[in-house]
């Protein structure tokens, strides 16, 4: 696995980066129905247009298997595909993050108690809690901080 910020963000590029994206989101967001799924979807090309700092890991092939996005001292987006989850890429790529952009802040769905595990195991603690996000959906936020 190699890790690589995106200087150019092509749509080829953009919509490989949304499968992983769906993917991702299908294997651990079993609290999203398929429409919400499909919904939230629609937004995602933007943001990944829109992120300061596009990270991508790719595998020996330079296939996206996963990526990260940052804006200042906060991770917006971390998605790994279902098969490059416990291999060491995430970690790998929120180091990164948090030594090139000062990664220190995040929010996560409650309902992902994975992803949760996996912030607090690298130092990441809870400080605040919504009932919605951020969009006013009914999906509790965790807001942590290293």
């Amino acid at each position: 696995m190699r890790i690589v910020e995106l200087d150019s963000r092509t749509p080829e590029r953009l919509d490989r980066l949304l499968e992983v994206w769906e993917r991702s989101v299908r294997a651990t967001h079993a609290f999203l129905s398929g429409g919400e799924v499909k919904a939230i979807k629609a937004y995602v090309p933007q943001a990944l247009r829109e992120v300061p700092h596009l990270v991508v890991g790719e595998d020996g092939r330079g296939v996206p298997v996963g990526f990260l996005g940052a804006d200042g001292q906060r991770l917006e987006m971390l998605f790994l595909l279902p098969e490059a989850r416990g291999k060491g890429l995430g970690r790998a790529m929120l180091q990164y993050g948090m030594e090139r952009y000062g990664l220190r802040e995040l929010a996560v769905n409650e309902q992902n108690p994975q992803a949760r595990g996996f912030y607090e195991y690298m130092g990441f603690r809870v400080y605040r809690r919504t009932e919605t996000d951020e969009q006013g959906g009914p999906y509790p936020l965790l807001y942590m901080k290293l």
